[in-house]
């Protein structure tokens, strides 16, 4: 019955009608070009490599003053959340960089996509892109600054806030790098909205890192309840951002 009617449609002169993506297949699709486009680019992974690389030399640098005085362990969690958190805002800045060139982003406005799909497709690169730093990132500030550091046998579980850090700062990051993207020092501009907004999150996951890196016997309450604190703000944020998206992107 199908084959016919498309037959009728072509003897008509009449293109037959192609069914419409499912939201799925869109955030596939847009999934995938966002990471091609990187993988063939890299400048977003180069970037935030190198800004990493930095943030570590200036550590390296301040702390090399401290000498002795200074337990390591003590900080190191604010220190290793303070280079994602900069690492990620650069990310994130560029993340819509070949989105408004050219009015690409428009084009893509006008073809008949699922606005929450754009959003979790972005959503879902800025974490894989940011995820592949903190790869690289993390064990080398283990490496520079924690090498000969009385680290607990429960360090690995940072794994766990490094995860939901990362979902939440994807997440809200790339809804306000939305609004952000078409405002002038967007850079400064996007630090000043993201930040006080994330500070809930990077309290938990600072906690939970620090309890993990420390393993100070009887605090597993905290790491647990900290890791919640941030899993649960992830889940706030990241349904209100997918609930409001299609307001920010078509105003």
């Amino acid at each position: 019955m199908g084959r016919r009617k498309r037959v009728q449609a072509n003897v008509a002169g009449e293109a037959p009608a192609r069914p419409r993506a499912t939201a799925w297949q869109q955030y596939r699709a847009l999934l995938a070009k966002d990471v091609r486009i990187e993988l063939r680019t890299r400048e977003m992974l180069v970037s935030m490599g190198v800004y990493a690389v930095l943030v570590l030399t200036v550590y390296g640098a301040t702390l090399s003053q401290t000498g002795n005085s200074l337990d390591i362990l003590n900080v190191a969690s604010g220190l290793l959340w303070a280079m994602i958190v900069f690492t990620s805002l650069l990310g994130l800045n560029r993340s819509f960089a070949n989105e408004s060139a050219d009015g690409c982003l428009e084009g893509v406005l006008l073809a008949p996509v699922s606005r929450p799909a754009l959003f979790l497709a972005k959503a879902t690169s800025n974490f894989l892109f940011m995820t592949a730093v903190e790869v690289v990132a993390v064990p080398l500030f283990f490496l520079f600054f924690l090498a000969g550091a009385d680290v607990s046998s429960t360090a690995i579980w940072i794994v766990l806030p490094l995860l939901a850090g990362t979902i939440g700062m994807a997440g809200i990051g790339t809804f306000m790098a939305t609004m952000t993207m078409d405002t002038r020092g967007k850079d400064v501009l996007l630090a000043i909205l993201l930040i006080p907004v994330v500070f809930p999150l990077l309290y938990a996951c600072v906690a939970a890192t620090s309890t993990a890196l420390l393993g100070v016997v009887g605090q597993e309450a905290v790491f647990w309840r900290s890791l919640a604190l941030a899993v649960g703000y992830d889940v706030i944020v990241i349904a209100a951002a997918f609930g409001l998206y299609e307001f920010v992107v078509g105003s």
